[in-house]
């Protein structure tokens, strides 16, 4: 008798579907209160699944699991080599598992199952290989000492100790291997809290570490909201390190209850990414990038490459380029082959995109694509350019979170002019350049106030180190910068 073959979106369906529990010191658990929440397909408005809601107490017991794995040799005294193969297996797993996960990606997040499929996912997979091979290499150092006397003088790098992970629905799988990937290696206990819009593959990636083998408490999964369960965390005085990836303003509020035992904060918060086209770049190269850097993802991207000044020379074919581009995209469910654009997240989301849009024309800004209203029963968002707009307008000056594009020429090739306008925000995440001239393209990264700086394209990288400037976050993930962030440094000196 044959039996049907289940398709990734079958699993991902019937994963959806289950009931969806705690991950607390390696067991799947109720939260203390019995609460739950629904989790819904964006590009539908249709329920996919139950997830229990964690609160204060589930909050504690995470962190007292995630303190005993720190304080258990099982963990505490595992070698990095072995650490390192127990990543790798996690990746090897998720890529056995990879069209599920894209499925799953697709249901609770909208993006196109292609960009799940073919970049989310590669990139997640490789986060957690690059980062196992620094297991081994968190090495520190023998130091000459100039004192009295004879001296062996040495550094250690340390574990900084139990990890609070707050991560967002933007990218959900790709931004939770970012973070626990160091940390694990590392030798971190770490607590993750996915978004609540987009706790599915967070799930479903926990079940892979209880099949691998880490030990009880290393890692654990909090699902709920960030105003009781990220809120307990990152006021929890078992904490010893916070990390986020979201909005500023809520960045605020952790630091300000990361204060109480003076924990170690890393922050990945909001940005306004200026893209310039210099006089010289390759027009069709600078459309292409000018509507990839904003459109992709629907725009909810962090880096998005919110704002676009051209020289003047190219100002007007640039423009029209990217708003016919913009015009031209394919909104749909993830799921159907010719769709190139989702939904946003959430109905709050795109009613404050279309205001934004709304806002700015009402302002005097010209709408050059986009601003209609789609008609759908899914989040969905017209791909939306605007000219005409002014440093005072907020659509041109706040991190909008969606596919709007404010474009501006420019007359003036003194590159510390264009600097200046490039810079004038409170934001300091990403710039891009496009130029054929490579003495003008060192000059203006130099220049520019932002952590990563991309010259004629090029995107993420595990192993280049990502975060912002002014109030665009605090520290560095990825790369060297970005394990380094997850150990403490103790010097030792010993007198001979």
């Amino acid at each position: 008798m044959e039996t049907a073959v289940s398709t990734p979106l079958d699993k991902a369906r019937a994963f959806a579907a289950q009931r969806h529990q705690l991950f607390i010191g390696g067991r799947w658990i109720e939260s203390a209160e019995g609460r739950r929440f629904e989790t819904f397909d964006p590009a539908t408005t249709k329920r996919l699944g139950e997830i229990a809601e964690a609160g204060a107490a589930d909050a504690d017991a995470a962190v007292r699991a995630a303190r005993a794995a720190m304080e258990s040799p099982e963990w505490s005294g595992m070698k990095p080599a072995v650490r390192a193969r127990l990543l790798n297996r996690l990746a090897d797993a998720l890529e056995a598992n990879i069209d599920e996960f894209a499925a799953l990606e697709t249901l609770d997040n909208g993006m196109p199952m292609r960009d799940a499929r073919f970049f989310h996912l590669p990139h997640a997979i490789e986060t957690l290989r690059y980062n196992a091979g620094w297991a081994t290499k968190l090495n520190g150092d023998t130091i000459a000492l100039s004192g009295m006397g004879d001296w062996h003088a040495y550094t250690l790098k340390e574990p900084v100790g139990v990890v609070a992970q707050i991560v967002p629905w933007n990218a959900p799988l790709a931004m939770a291997a970012a973070k626990i990937a160091p940390a694990l290696a590392a030798g971190c206990a770490v607590i993750l809290k996915p978004a609540e819009e987009t706790s599915l593959t967070a799930l479903r990636l926990a079940h892979l570490i209880a099949e691998i083998g880490f030990p009880d408490g290393a890692f654990n999964l909090l699902t709920g909201d960030g105003e009781t369960a990220g809120a307990a965390l990152t006021a929890h005085p078992g904490v010893d390190k916070v990390t986020f990836t979201g909005s500023t303003e809520v960045g605020r509020l952790i630091l300000r209850a990361a204060a109480g035992n003076f924990k170690r904060v890393t922050l990945e918060l909001g940005g306004k990414t200026p893209v310039i086209v210099l006089p010289d770049a390759d027009p069709a190269k600078a459309i292409e990038g000018a509507a990839r850097a904003i459109f992709t993802n629907a725009g909810q991207v962090c880096n998005a490459g919110s704002r676009l000044f051209v020289h003047e020379r190219l100002h007007d074919e640039v423009v029209e380029g990217v708003a016919r581009i913009a015009e031209s995209i394919k909104l749909g469910s993830g799921f159907e082959a010719d769709t190139q654009m989702g939904p946003v997240i959430s109905a709050a989301q795109r009613d404050r995109v279309r205001g934004y849009v709304r806002q700015g024309v009402d302002a005097g800004a010209a709408l050059r694509a986009g601003g209609r209203e789609v008609e759908s029963e899914g989040y969905f968002v017209a791909p939306s350019v605007l000219t005409g707009t002014t440093e005072d307008m907020s659509v041109r000056r706040e991190e909008i979170f969606g596919p709007v594009l404010c474009a501006m020429s420019f007359a003036d090739e003194d590159l510390d002019r264009i600097a200046v306008d490039a810079n004038a925000t409170d934001y300091g995440l990403g710039a891009v350049v496009w130029t054929n001239n490579l003495s003008a393209a060192h000059r203006l990264a130099r220049k520019l106030k932002a952590g990563t700086v991309r010259v004629n394209g090029g995107g993420l990288d595990p192993a280049l180190p990502f975060g912002g400037f002014k109030q665009s976050g605090w520290g560095r993930e990825n790369g060297r910068e970005g394990i380094d962030a997850y150990t403490e440094t103790k010097a030792v000196a010993i007198a001979i």
